[in-house]
């Protein structure tokens, strides 16, 4: 997001974290409620074009807001919403996107509070690994055409018992109403947004051979000196990258595996 919707999301952000650091709200079914409404708004683009037009005064979207969603979800969720049209967004699409960020950031919430937001990140990554290498899984979970139902019931017979609640619900609203997104992107982004809610970054570590806690300690010491934060490390093993390690942390990668010096030597001899 740019601009304005960039200010509107960090305030949306605030909003949820004032509202869920009271123990008397329903974190997992705000992050229902917010889903639903992400759904409404993603179809109805008529409505969330009268949400962000900037012509319209922020309490008027906000009664309208009042006027839709009064009586189908809490008033936790309205009062949210309502303060969210009351910002300006410099496009309509990111309302929805932001409505959907604050649905999974409540389920997110719920783990935290349950002590199980570190599983909960792990199994993300981890689920994420087992799609990119498994093509058929992939295709039955992203398939435009199988009906939602039948992914439903796949991800509950990978997932049910097996995973921590929230990673569950957060997979499968992913999988059933993916909005133009890919599977792997999607879960790349929710282990980013668990990482944020445990004030770290993501580091995505490949190795050829798995790393020893003594190594896992110092490259997250390392890479937390180099990025000024604390860094959460998925580690991924690879026996293609022959030694050495690859990094990635966002879109920047720190290369140091033999293949890689390998490949560079090659490219300078061809040239």
């Amino acid at each position: 997001m740019n601009g304005a919707s960039r200010e509107a999301l960090a305030a949306a952000r605030e909003s949820l974290t004032a509202l869920t650091d009271s123990t008397s709200v329903d974190a997992v079914a705000l992050a229902d409620e917010l889903a639903a409404v992400t759904v409404l708004l993603d179809r109805e683009k008529s409505l969330r074009r009268v949400l962000t037009d900037p012509s319209r005064s922020g309490e008027r979207k906000a009664e309208l807001v009042g006027t839709v969603l009064g009586g189908q979800v809490g008033g936790t969720t309205v009062d949210l919403i309502s303060g969210m049209v009351r910002s300006r967004w410099s496009a309509s699409r990111d309302l929805v996107d932001a409505t959907e960020e604050l649905a999974d950031s409540a389920d997110l919430v719920a783990a935290e509070r349950d002590g199980s937001l570190e599983e909960t990140e792990d199994e993300l990554f981890r689920f994420s690994r087992t799609v990119s290498s498994a093509p058929d899984l992939r295709a039955a979970l992203a398939s435009p055409t199988a009906a939602v139902e039948a992914k439903v019931r796949l991800l509950h017979t990978l997932l049910g018992g097996k995973a921590r609640p929230a990673t569950e619900r957060l997979v499968t609203r992913l999988v059933s109403v993916p909005r133009g997104r890919s599977l792997e992107g999607g879960l790349q982004a929710l282990s980013t947004l668990a990482a944020e809610r445990r004030d770290r970054s993501v580091a995505i570590v490949t190795s050829a051979v798995p790393l020893s806690d003594r190594q896992r300690e110092r490259l997250g010491s390392a890479l937390a000196t180099l990025y000024g934060r604390r860094m959460h490390l998925n580690l991924d093993v690879d026996p293609e990258v022959l030694g050495g390690i690859t990094v990635r942390v966002g879109d920047e990668v720190i290369n140091g595996s033999i293949a890689d010096r390998l490949g560079e030597a090659e490219r300078r001899m061809a040239g």
